[in-house]
């Protein structure tokens, strides 16, 4: 079923995917859907991001659909994901700045993919901070506190998290485009020191907009709570 979205996400025109028998060999349970295929045009960061986020979405089997056939398959995009890695080689860049790791934490439909430097020495202690203890103050557990609040209200929480995802897509594009600009024609030696301090603020940005959308996610799940009363509810004619 994975290979199935993946193919029907990536290869649109090779279908029809979503046509019931005789069209078995397109179904979620065939065993004739190609074990690779060349996509119908180049990728994208964003297609990579979009295609390990799947979780069966424009479907019977999302599982935020409903319906007898909702949540039938294993998502690609599922609640265990733990970190999503996206390393890009940029030909046309030289090689002191040409190497990018996009990351992301968490469960995939819920996070962000960002790019950072990968020519440095670490990553800033918001990315770096992967321990044990829980806390809002690392990007991994930012995300996976998210994740679990948005699922429970996925409809109300879709649309603030598409544009925490979009915002952050954004500025990481805007940081390379600005930054590979700044470091050009500097010295081998001293690009590092220059790539680590845009990975710093593109972190900062980072943790204010996480910031942002947990409290976002949070006050919209809260509101849901079985729990929860108002004075009206106490009214008797």
């Amino acid at each position: 079923p994975r290979a199935w979205a993946i193919q029907r996400a990536l290869n649109p025109h090779a279908g029809p995917w979503d046509t019931a028998a005789p069209a078995a060999d397109f179904g979620p349970e065939s065993d004739a859907i190609p074990w690779c295929r060349e996509p119908e045009r180049k990728l994208t960061i964003e297609d990579v991001k979009y295609v390990l986020s799947l979780h069966y979405q424009g479907t019977p089997y999302d599982p935020y659909a409903g319906g007898e056939r909702a949540g039938l398959y294993r998502p690609i995009g599922i609640n265990r994901n733990g970190q999503l890695a996206v390393l890009q080689l940029r030909p046309y860049a030289p090689e002191a700045y040409r190497a990018v790791q996009w990351m992301a934490f968490g469960s995939n439909p819920f996070n962000a993919l960002v790019p950072f430097y990968a020519n440095v020495d670490e990553l800033p202690e918001y990315l770096g901070n992967t321990g044990a203890r829980v806390t809002s103050e690392s990007f991994y557990w930012a995300n996976r506190i998210i994740a679990a609040l948005a699922d429970a209200r996925f409809h109300e929480n879709a649309a603030a998290v598409e544009a925490y995802q979009e915002k952050m897509a954004a500025l990481g594009h805007k940081m390379l485009h600005e930054t590979d600009a700044a470091v050009a024609g500097l010295d081998v030696a001293a690009v590092p020191e220059k790539l680590a301090a845009a990975n710093s603020d593109l972190a900062s940005e980072l943790k204010r907009a996480t910031e942002e959308l947990l409290g976002k996610v949070l006050y919209t799940t809260s509101c849901a709570m079985k729990n929860g009363f108002a004075m009206s509810d106490n009214v008797r004619e």
